[in-house]
């Protein structure tokens, strides 16, 4: 599917994450009949990064990003819009989380989604004997299941399973992203100064070619401060997926939102 423009593309799909997400409030309103009301949390982030990682980070946009990642959470229902957008507009993606944390019991939890998401970028085509830039859209719809287990206070560790679909002929059909973390959270560095470190190893399949790969993300952030620093590398270990590199790296200023 090609299009003339990705802005409007974008202004489209944020005037449906704003209807959605009205919607879901008028719901929680008109079924919310229990004398005591559960409150709910809006949370999130916006950053600019030297590139723009995928959610699966074997794949990167190869250039600078802005992320926004939102959520508007009430018991155990979650919207959660997730944007990635080059500087310029002209690449980029956007998802809308519908998660469900289904089970909460003593260490174990299970969390599970759902999500529509689109992605847009320039491509060179050759037309009448001119080449022209056109951008293309490709639509996606997957989901995800997450079971946790809380080793400690500020160690957990887990299984995070996503299994997506193409919805157009060309490009990606069949996606399984299967990734076993370790999440080591506060570890201090001086009075003021904590890091989160979350080494991974995970294996992917997409469209009957396979491949394992080694990821790690870190954030250093200040007790007093919003801002925090993020950075994740990506090393392939052995894949016969192209299109990504061997080794990725980035490195991103965050902005938390609450």
């Amino acid at each position: 599917m090609f299009i003339k423009s990705s802005s409007t593309q974008v202004i489209k799909l944020s005037i449906v994450v704003i209807l959605l997400f009205i919607l879901q409030l008028k719901i929680n309103a008109q079924n919310n009949t229990a004398p005591i009301k559960p409150a709910t949390v809006y949370a999130g982030n916006i950053g600019y990064t030297n590139n723009g990682f995928s959610i699966i980070p074997t794949f990167s946009f190869n250039s600078p990003a802005i992320t926004t990642q939102m959520s508007w959470k009430k018991a155990n229902l979650s919207v959660e819009p997730d944007i990635r957008l080059a500087p310029d507009g002209k690449k980029g993606s956007m998802l809308l989380w519908f998660r469900y944390a289904a089970i909460h019991k003593g260490r174990f939890s299970l969390r599970t989604g759902i999500h529509p998401a689109v992605n847009w970028y320039p491509k060179q085509i050759i037309e009448s004997g001119k080449s022209l830039e056109i951008y293309q859209l490709r639509r996606f719809l997957a989901w995800e299941l997450a079971p946790n287990i809380n080793v400690s206070k500020n160690i957990n560790t887990g299984v995070y399973y996503l299994q997506g679909n193409g919805l157009q002929d060309d490009g990606p059909q069949t996606t399984h992203f299967v990734n076993l973390y370790l999440s080591v959270a506060n570890i201090p560095l001086g009075d003021q100064l904590k890091l989160n470190l979350t080494p991974a190893v995970y294996y992917l399949y997409l469209d009957k070619k396979e491949g394992t790969y080694f990821t790690a993300n870190g954030t250093l952030s200040h007790k007093k401060s919003p801002f925090s620093l993020q950075s994740t590398i990506n090393q392939t270990l052995k894949t016969k997926i192209t299109g990504g590199k061997d080794f990725l790296w980035n490195m991103a200023l965050i902005y938390k939102i609450k």
